[in-house]
């Protein structure tokens, strides 16, 4: 195997890393709406609950785990994306991954509300 070939391995194999990247920052998202689902779960089943505030409580928690998860995604993406470099991949700017977080938060605020005007 000659040099060029090995050089061009290692740049595929860091193209495939920072698309990994964005993977896993998909992932951790999923994870996030997947904690505002169980928030309204959590007050669907036991809204009817006395005292109200319990189940809205219960809800909130997952909320705040939600916001919690996105941020941590979005600082991790940004950190793994600018330890890398691009080669052939052309990979989402860091920015766009803030964007995502701040509007993950706010759709989760929005939920919030809902769920504690209900």
């Amino acid at each position: 195997m000659s040099e060029q070939d090995s050089k061009t391995r290692i740049k595929w194999a860091e193209d495939r890393t920072v698309l990994a990247n964005e993977r896993t920052f998909s992932s951790w998202m999923g994870t996030g709406l997947g904690s505002v689902a169980i928030a309204i779960g959590l007050k669907a089943v036991f809204g009817a609950t006395d005292p109200t505030w319990v189940a809205k409580l219960a809800a909130s928690l997952f909320l705040v785990v939600a916001i919690t998860i996105c941020w941590m995604a979005q600082k991790q993406a940004c950190k793994t994306l600018e330890r890398l470099s691009e080669n052939d991949a052309e990979s989402m700017p860091a920015k766009n991954f803030t964007k995502l977080a701040w509007i993950m938060t706010i759709a989760t605020l929005v939920t919030g509300g809902v769920l504690w005007s209900l």
